[in-house]
């Protein structure tokens, strides 16, 4: 087997098995959830499992262990259809699981994961090496996490790694093949981009509607290139509320920032394409399910009428707000100018994009009623 056809093999592996559980793990949670059946939430089943959260989040990304959505609960805006919170496991699961042989070692075992010095003595391999494999896009990484210096820290599921030295015997010893021993020496690792398909294809795998689909491939874009794709305002919007954390949270320091970002964004001209490619082609679908809500509009997350933007005229985040109906201006003898509030002479004229207020006019027209029924009854007196 040449080295182009190990090295696409062992991606097209990880993923078709990806793909294999997460179709039986939804099509086996929906006809589950239809039947209403009694479910546990995510920290009761990691307890029942004898799993950490961390390794519990893991078997439920992979499908090891299927889990059910909160009914009423929507993942706009939030790790689409992976947020343990929102997610239930049924007893039925739960049972199933325990009663497997070897539990729960067996479990664990499938969602340990190892840095480079372990993957290396698992394989074996020497540590130069197993990185060498991983920055030619042999190994996929299936988490990473920053050191204290502020270095990405990669990790491997152990399964995998012990699959593939079982496989590529011939990867592991001897000479590293010159194709790839160039590319190295120019600076190419593909853990960054492997590890960004690979949650891609989870994510996909576990939302069935169009705009979530077409927020999770827009996420790993630079906001330039979606600003290219994407015209409409309201669209871009949309699709930054569903915008899923691919991981690691809001890192607090600049520098942590920056390592992050060059893992969340991507950067290879035919990574980029692919995405863009595939992003247009969500999106034609998505437009077609529903249009994208606006301001105002009652459009819900399950569909609806909505106005769109057509490229005329001012961007809705310029677009001002249509002014108030203003009541008759009073006679000058009746009223006085009314103060306005501080910042604002008060002859001006309300702002545009302030909305008027629940009931503004009637309250006018009373004051002015109840001023010159005043006015009246001085002149009477007087």
């Amino acid at each position: 087997m040449s080295v182009s056809d190990a090295q696409s093999g062992t991606r097209h592996h990880i993923a078709g098995e990806a793909d294999t559980l997460a179709v039986a793990a939804t099509a086996e949670a929906v006809e589950s959830a239809g039947e209403g059946p009694r479910a546990v939430g995510a920290d009761r089943a990691a307890r029942e499992l004898d799993l950490r959260r961390g390794e519990f989040e893991l078997a439920v990304r992979l499908g090891h262990i299927r889990t059910i959505a909160t009914a009423g609960v929507t993942t706009a805006g939030s790790t689409v259809g992976t947020t343990l919170g929102r997610r239930q496991v049924t007893r039925q699961e739960v049972d199933r699981l325990r009663a497997a042989e070897g539990f729960p070692r067996t479990l664990r075992e499938r969602v340990r994961t190892v840095g480079t010095a372990e993957g290396a003595a698992l394989m074996p391999v020497s540590p130069g090496r197993f990185t060498q494999l991983a920055r030619s896009g042999f190994l996929v990484p299936v988490r990473f996490y920053l050191n204290r210096y502020r270095a990405v820290v990669w990790l491997y599921l152990a399964d995998e790694l012990r699959s593939f030295a079982a496989r590529e015997p011939g990867l592991l010893t001897g000479r590293f093949p010159r194709p790839l021993r160039a590319g190295l020496e120019a600076g190419e690792d593909w853990r960054p981009r492997n590890w960004r398909g690979r949650r891609i294809g989870e994510l996909l795998h576990e939302s069935g509607d169009p705009w979530e689909r077409a927020a999770i491939v827009g996420c790993v874009l630079d906001p330039v290139q979606l600003a290219e794709l994407v015209a409409d305002p309201y669209e871009r919007a949309y699709l930054d509320r569903l915008r899923p954390d691919l991981g690691h949270g809001r890192p607090e320091s600049e520098a942590a920032r920056t390592a992050v970002r060059r893992v969340l964004v991507a950067d290879h001209p035919d990574e980029i394409q692919w995405h863009r490619a595939s992003l247009d082609t969500l999106l034609t679908a998505a437009r077609r399910a529903r249009p994208a809500p606006c301001p105002g509009s009652s459009l819900t997350h399950n569909g609806g009428p909505a106005r769109r933007y057509d490229g005329t005229g001012p961007t809705p985040a310029a677009a001002p707000a249509p002014a108030p109906e203003l009541a008759p201006e009073p006679e000058p003898a009746l009223t006085g100018p009314e103060p306005g509030p501080a910042g604002r002479e008060s002859g001006s004229t309300p702002a545009a994009h302030e909305p008027p207020r629940e009931g503004g006019h009637r309250g006018l027209l009373t004051r002015l009623r109840a001023r010159g029924k005043r006015g009246h009854r001085s002149g009477v007196r007087s």
